[in-house]
């Protein structure tokens, strides 16, 4: 590692067991690194591919990036800057959301009052009052949550969801879209969502799934192994993870989500920046170029409810 990144790196044990012992996945290519501005490398829409170094413990086999930036350093762009790239495919976005409404209202029993940690510019919330929802968000960006709050006509509190004085057992659904993997603890956050959901309420988690085979075919290029990303699940470590927390897992299944066709061309440039180019050339002067395709890289979609008591500790049932 570069000896100058020393002051702003943190070494971390194995979230999930605990254990500080581990096999190096990818060695850290700090000399890669696109853009040195922490703004830009932990925005909404970042896609600079991992260059960080990626472990995997010894124990349990969970994969996490370790050495990382400090805590602090993180939060601290998470919540500046700009993310025009992001809000430019809202449209998309409420199309991917609102085919999953209608799972969260039967698995809910209708709808309710919502909460959705994490919302980024609202899309989410915006689809679910359009639907009857009570919904409101939270969002750590300053810039996303005004620019949200202003363009949907909704709540969304700046701040992480632990700066919020929501009231416990407040909410029938809470969501978590492209969230978990980007918490500097995802337990201490299951542990707050399990707080302010009523007994039986809803818990909706996505997030790209590492033991997938795209993310095994693809290697290093997946686009979802990046550094803003701190931890990667698969489903066993995800399952496990919830049903510690106080969570049963009722659905589990890939996630297909919607972008316009040159934004993803624009994003594949990290895997090939020729192809990308290539391709954009040959529809950026057509209409195909603002279509929204679908599209799947092991994105994975998870319902589980909030069970009356927490299960055996987590290295329990990991059986570690």
């Amino acid at each position: 590692m570069d000896n100058s990144l020393d002051w702003q790196m943190e070494h971390v044990p194995c979230f999930l067991c605990g254990t500080d012992d581990h096999d190096v996945v990818y060695e850290a290519r700090h000399d890669h690194a696109a853009d040195a501005d922490l703004v830009h490398k932990f925005r909404a829409s970042s896609d600079e591919l991992l260059i960080d170094r990626l472990v995997r413990c010894r124990k349990c086999g969970f994969q996490y990036i370790n050495p990382r930036l400090r805590g602090e350093l993180i939060l601290s762009s998470y919540a500046q800057g700009e993310d025009r790239a992001y809000v430019s495919q809202l449209r998309a976005r409420e199309r991917t959301f609102a085919a999953s409404l209608d799972e969260i209202e039967r698995l809910a029993g209708g709808t309710g009052r919502l909460l959705d940690i994490g919302t980024a510019a609202g899309a989410f919330v915006g689809v679910a009052k359009a639907k009857g929802w009570q919904a409101e968000g939270c969002e750590p960006n300053r810039w996303l949550a005004e620019w949200g709050s202003r363009h949907y006509g909704i709540q969304i509190r700046p701040g992480s969801v632990f700066e919020q004085p929501y009231e416990s057992a407040g909410f029938d659904v809470i969501t978590l879209w492209d969230v978990i993997e980007h918490t500097l603890n995802p337990r201490e956050m299951l542990d707050r969502c399990r707080e302010l959901l009523k007994p039986g309420g809803i818990l909706v988690v996505n997030y790209p799934d590492a033991g997938s085979w795209i993310a095994r075919a693809m290697g290093r290029r997946w686009p979802f192994l990046t550094s803003a990303h701190l931890y990667y699940f698969d489903r066993r470590t995800i399952t496990q993870m919830l049903g510690s927390a106080g969570f049963a897992v009722e659905v589990m299944r890939p996630h297909v989500q919607r972008l316009e066709l040159d934004y993803i061309l624009r994003r594949g440039a990290v895997v090939s920046a020729t192809l990308s180019k290539l391709l954009r050339a040959i529809v950026g002067p057509t209409s195909l170029a603002r279509s929204q395709l679908p599209y799947w890289l092991g994105q994975t979609f998870i319902a589980a409810r909030r069970t009356l008591t927490c299960l055996t500790p987590m290295i329990a049932e990991l059986g570690v």
